[in-house]
């Protein structure tokens, strides 16, 4: 049985102003405007902010959770547009930095088509200037969650400060998320990501990546152990929950139950005519998280989560394609989905029928 995963109580902590604060990158990004066009081909874009915790960021104010972050912009039109884009979210800006000087907020670059190029300028990113004098405990004591990028470990001060962040909230009784978020051009040497994403995830009470980004975690994947091992070593520590993601193939969940065996539960994707795969991810955390901190149970928050990722993919942002409350349900409901009674009884969903 899927509940038979043990978790923390994730209402523990319901009376604090901030449901979740994201760190990470928030960026801007420029989509390609013409379905199926190459870069040569296009001849207009569309803007939206992006990057990976800015996305997670918008996913979960738009469910309707109340939302903090982390980071810091560039003190020009670019920083400005993503701190007033967030802003008009509803995302709390407390922890945001604006920094001047020669610090240049992240620009991303994207065709719209199944099998984009993307192509990051990340020179000077502001993003990884976040220093530890950054970090302020009270306001991570504020939220249930903190949810960290592994974008945001690849380089000083930025690392420092991350895992600073990501130690004072344990210390807080914050719940702590990591998606591993593996990016190679972000670090200097191939040999940090595997000592960097462990020491993080001694902090992390959920671990997300996929296949690739544990292998470079240094645990490889066993085709026939369908990574058990991997999931083992992390729920030997303080991890609590496993998730690893196999793009088309779903994803596997990984816990252990009241007597501290292993418990793993998978889920399929949910079949849609995607646009573009960028977002998927996002969304899917952004979904999983609103489930769990909202009296989901965990079959049901991680199907969220699938469908969510299905919604994004068939939109033509990462952002503005996430999806509110009441159209993740109805698309999970007409696909045939079943929540279980214990998710109708105590969550948001009950009021969406």
């Amino acid at each position: 049985m899927t509940d038979s995963i043990h978790l923390s109580d994730w209402d523990s902590n319901a009376s604090r102003p901030l449901d979740v604060i994201c760190l990470g990158r928030a960026g801007v990004d420029l989509y390609g405007n013409t379905d199926g066009a190459n870069f040569a081909a296009e001849s207009s874009f569309k803007k939206c902010v992006g990057g990976s915790s800015g996305n997670v960021a918008v996913g979960l104010a738009t469910l309707g959770a109340k939302v903090g972050f982390i980071s810091c912009v560039s003190d020009d039109t670019q920083g400005r547009y993503v701190k007033d884009y967030l802003s008009e979210k509803g995302i709390n800006l407390d922890g945001m930095t604006t920094l001047k000087g020669e610090y240049r907020t992240s620009l991303a670059i994207a065709e719209l088509r199944p099998e984009p190029e993307v192509v990051i300028y990340r020179n000077n990113a502001a993003d990884l200037a976040l220093s530890t004098e950054q970090i302020n405990g009270d306001y991570l004591a504020s939220s249930r969650c903190l949810f960290v990028t592994g974008t945001a470990l690849s380089k000083s001060p930025s690392r420092e400060a991350t895992l600073h962040a990501m130690q004072t909230a344990q210390l807080a009784g914050t719940l702590v998320i990591l998606d591993l978020d593996y990016r190679p051009y972000s670090w200097v040497s191939s040999d940090d990501p595997p000592h960097f994403y462990r020491l993080a995830a001694s902090f992390s009470d959920v671990v997300i990546g996929n296949r690739e980004e544990f292998e470079v975690m240094g645990m490889p994947f066993d085709v026939e152990d369908n990574h058990i091992n991997a999931a083992s070593e992390l729920l030997s520590h303080n991890t609590e929950l496993v998730i690893v993601k196999a793009g088309s193939e779903g994803c596997d969940v990984f816990g252990l139950d009241m007597n501290h065996n292993l418990v793993s539960l998978s889920q399929s994707v949910f079949p849609v005519e995607a646009r573009k795969p960028y977002g998927a991810g996002d969304a899917f955390a952004a979904a999983l998280l609103f489930g769990l901190l909202n009296h989901v149970c965990l079959k049901d928050a991680i199907a969220m989560g699938a469908a969510n990722a299905a919604i994004n993919v068939m939109g033509d942002t990462c952002a503005d394609a996430m999806s509110a409350l009441l159209p993740l349900k109805d698309f999970m409901l007409q696909r045939g989905y079943q929540f279980s009674e214990r998710t109708i009884s105590h969550s948001p969903l009950s009021g969406t029928e």
